[in-house]
């Protein structure tokens, strides 16, 4: 087992990595920007370093100060967290070749499932159903008139690499093709360092549903259920996600699990890892993409299975074999979280960084708070806004849906603009609470007033 893991990431999920280290006795390194020098995990990790000003591109993303950390404090291993480098298979090849365990997946087999439009063709031969769509990166225009053309609108232009809703354009006729493209590209590019995009059929009114894996380093994968990841904001940020989904039938449930299996095994997947699914209105569903790292609503899985995802990466990148089985994971009860961010949604869910006055926390029988901010605390304006996730366990939707609106109804944050008043209205909406959500809910029922009734 390590002995000392660096942590390159921050906010909450720094402060996640941190606690599961200290219950397993591993000694902790944070690394932080200049305008992270006072933050939780810098105070609660053994060791800390300044790793660079606070831009991202400076601090968290610049590799071979991270690594140059790590051989300062005698870290054996990396943590990448969410975001930043997680995702970067040069970066896990660098730690690598500086004698650092990354943990994570292999580059290999990021650089398989890294690559959208590569990896669609990886399912497709695996057997995972895959929404219809270019084969490959689009090589020019023409081809996707082509495309367009026998398939018909609408359609959605994505990014080959990435994800978090970038480089994503909805296009609805022929006219909007060549600016849709020329924006995806150009968002892509920025984002990601790559503009190449390919074009993949529209699926209506689909539910967004992801599968979370865990696959050891001797060829062991098992999953661990879905998460209902539907409501996402107009930038495709989530907001509200849920396990087990409404209206998924146990059938297809037991389907969409064996398929994300099959998925981590096709690229030789190691780790923790989510493959992204949209289900349709009949049931039928396509492979969407798979994030190769912890997901930031990794802890609905945790509450529902009992099951420490983030100890589990560090023992699988510590050799060890998963010490269960498919047959021996338990989902009990229903689990609802909600991302309480610094932001104000009624304009158009713009950042609200600035100094937090005051705060009171829910708590509770089935209450996790996962934060890293404090009274007193300064929210950057350089990083993600989010400040905090509630997450409710309850042994049914009903109970879990009423524990959050207490929890909502108790949190107080004093001195910046935050989400919560948008998550009340999502948990009261009629609609909401009898499990009809699409990836449209959050504009069509709230945003475009085509609501419900609610109820308190």
């Amino acid at each position: 087992m390590f002995k000392k893991i660096l942590i390159a990431n921050r906010g909450e999920i720094a402060v996640r990595i941190i606690r599961a280290c200290k219950e397993m006795k591993i000694k902790t390194v944070a690394v932080h920007s200049t305008a992270d020098a006072d933050s939780l995990p810098v105070h609660m990790a053994d060791e800390s370093v300044c790793i660079g000003p606070p831009s991202p591109k400076d601090s968290y993303l610049h590799a071979p100060n991270i690594i140059s950390a790590a051989h300062i404090t005698g870290a054996d291993a990396i943590h990448p967290g969410i975001g930043f480098l997680s995702e970067q298979p040069s970066f896990a090849e660098a730690c690598g070749a500086c004698g650092l365990k990354f943990i994570g997946p292999s580059a290999a087999s990021m650089e398989r499932m890294g690559d959208k439009a590569t990896a669609r063709e990886t399912m497709r031969a695996a057997g995972v159903p895959v929404v219809p769509g270019t084969t490959g990166r689009l090589q020019n225009d023409a081809d996707a008139v082509s495309f367009a053309q026998k398939t018909g609108y609408p359609l959605l232009v994505k990014a080959a690499f990435g994800g978090g809703g970038r480089g994503i354009r909805f296009v609805q006729n022929e006219e909007e093709l060549p600016r849709a493209l020329d924006m995806a590209r150009n968002e892509a590019a920025a984002a990601f360092g790559s503009g190449d995009v390919y074009l993949e059929k529209f699926v209506e009114e689909p539910r967004h549903i992801e599968v979370q894996i865990l696959a050891d380093e001797h060829g062991h994968v098992v999953h661990l259920g879905e998460r209902d990841c539907s409501l996402q904001n107009p930038a495709r940020q989530k907001i509200v996600e849920e396990s087990p989904a409404t209206a998924i039938s146990p059938a297809i449930r037991n389907k969409i699990g064996d398929a994300a299996v099959r998925a981590a095994k096709a690229v030789g997947y190691s780790c923790a890892g989510t493959v992204e699914f949209l289900v349709d209105a009949k049931g039928a569903f396509y492979f969407m993409e798979m994030n190769k790292r912890l997901q930031v609503e990794h802890c609905v899985t945790e509450m529902l299975t009992g099951i420490d995802l983030v100890k589990q990466q560090i023992r699988i990148a510590a050799g060890e074999k998963l010490s269960f089985n498919q047959k021996e994971i338990r989902f009990e009860g229903h689990v609802i979280e909600c991302r309480i961010n610094a932001e104000e949604p009624e304009r158009n869910f713009a950042p609200s960084p600035g100094r937090i006055e005051r705060l009171h926390l829910p708590g509770g029988y089935g209450v996790r708070v996962d934060t890293h901010i404090f009274a007193g605390y300064e929210v950057p304006p350089y990083y993600d806004p989010l400040l905090a996730k509630i997450i409710v366990w309850d042994k049914d939707r009903a109970g879990a849906i009423a524990k959050m609106q207490r929890c909502l109804s108790e949190i107080e944050i004093e001195g910046i603009k935050t989400n919560i008043g948008f998550c009340k209205k999502i948990l009261a909406n009629a609609f909401y609470r009898r499990g009809e959500v699409t990836t449209d809910f959050v504009q069509r029922r709230i945003l475009n007033g085509q609501d419900a009734p609610t109820t308190r």
